[in-house]
């Protein structure tokens, strides 16, 4: 496979007939929407047309795992089990005594499908509390009481058991300092208790660049002693950009690389999977902090507003990252996403320092193209 970055004056038959490939393939693998316009500096990527689907011995084995919510559909969960080994389920919580409360949707049929394709379907632990929101309250009344604390990990396995789950991560935000002990060794016995069923325990990290760094995400998670509590973690090397802060890119490459040369200084590379965002963000501009708030966008989608809007696709080489701007009734957006360059930048990243794999926050919506880069680029295990 190969990217492709369209230029000014070209369609869809006029980049088959130059670089050898077949139409419908580059339809179908952008999901590119009749009547198949295009955006200058759009990237598209190309398959041989009537390739031989023969394994590549040289490709970089890998685990892959996706987040998902019990809502998601059905369709676009059958076209990307293929490519993952873990689907995380989203998600458990539980109380202060240590009860949990499953999704509010039955989740049942994604560890059925799961299992069809032979995916691990992985219970997702976290902290929300009434309102929704990550709740460190929550966090001290479990890790500090041993009873509560018992009571959960009883719970967890007792969903292994009889829901088929196989494994647990846990992603446990907004930690205080001093609960970062009595947090490392919570995750500590419930690998114990789940490693004893036969299966694994992750935890997600935020992305930190060192051990001193300050603020509620990062002092209470302590890389070193949280990557050998678990059996493998997550870097969350996203959200740069979010919904209440500045233009910018989601996950610039830039960024995620000194996550990853820090993680490297504190946790083996074969105990590392990269977040990897499978959306990106649409703002109104001037940012205003405090006032403005930008809009989650599908990466799919966001094309299709650059197509409609009649604007080019930038790519900035510093982040790695697809952008562009354009004006609506009077206000100008400025728009951020993921294209197959920034996530082969990302795949690159991974193989460079010999990482486990990679997970991504989320897979709700399907981007087919980043699922055929990552077959093309690794052995998914």
């Amino acid at each position: 496979m190969k990217i492709y970055v369209v230029q000014p004056n070209d369609s869809v038959d006029a980049i088959a007939s130059s670089q050898n490939v077949s139409a419908q393939s580059i339809i179908y693998d952008n999901q590119l929407v009749y009547p198949y316009a295009l955006a200058v500096g759009q990237a598209l990527l190309l398959s041989e047309a009537d390739a031989l689907e023969v394994p590549d011995a040289s490709a970089y084995p890998a685990y892959a795992g996706g987040y998902a919510y019990p809502f998601i559909s059905r369709w676009v969960l059958q076209q990307t089990l293929p490519y993952l080994s873990d689907l995380f389920i989203f998600s458990y919580g539980f109380t202060t005594e240590g009860e949990l409360i499953p999704p509010l949707l039955d989740d049942t049929f994604m560890i059925t499908m799961a299992k069809d394709f032979g995916v691990a379907p992985i219970l997702t632990l976290t902290p929300f509390g009434p309102d929704g929101q990550f709740s460190n309250y929550l966090i001290t009344r479990v890790v500090n009481n041993e009873t509560a604390k018992q009571q959960l990990i009883e719970n967890l396995t007792a969903q292994i058991r009889e829901r088929g789950f196989e494994g647990v991560d846990i992603d446990f935000e907004y930690i205080l300092p001093e609960d970062k002990f009595a947090f490392t060794d919570f995750v500590r016995e419930v690998r114990t208790a789940v490693n004893a069923l036969g299966f694994p325990v992750s935890v997600a990290l935020a992305p930190k660049t060192s051990d001193t760094q300050t603020g509620l995400l990062y002092e209470g998670k302590d890389y070193g002693l949280l990557g050998e509590a678990a059996d493998y973690v997550l870097l969350m090397t996203y959200e740069w950009g979010y919904t209440y802060g500045p233009a910018m890119a989601v996950a610039p490459i830039n960024k995620v690389r000194q996550v990853v040369e820090y993680a490297l200084t504190r946790i083996p590379a074969e105990k590392i999977n990269l977040g990897i965002p499978n959306y990106g963000y649409d703002w109104t501009l001037p940012f205003v902090r405090g006032t403005s708030k930008a809009t989650t966008i599908g990466n799919i989608e966001a094309v299709q507003i650059a197509i409609q809007r009649g604007a080019d696709i930038l790519f900035d080489e510093i982040s790695q990252a697809p952008y562009f701007n354009y004006i609506l009734d009077n206000v100008t957006h400025e728009v951020w996403f993921e294209d197959v360059r920034s996530l082969s930048a990302k795949f690159n990243l991974v193989k460079e320092y010999g990482l486990r794999g990679m997970s991504y926050w989320q897979i709700m919506q399907l981007f087919r193209a980043n699922w055929l880069l990552l077959d093309d680029t690794f052995t998914i295990r």
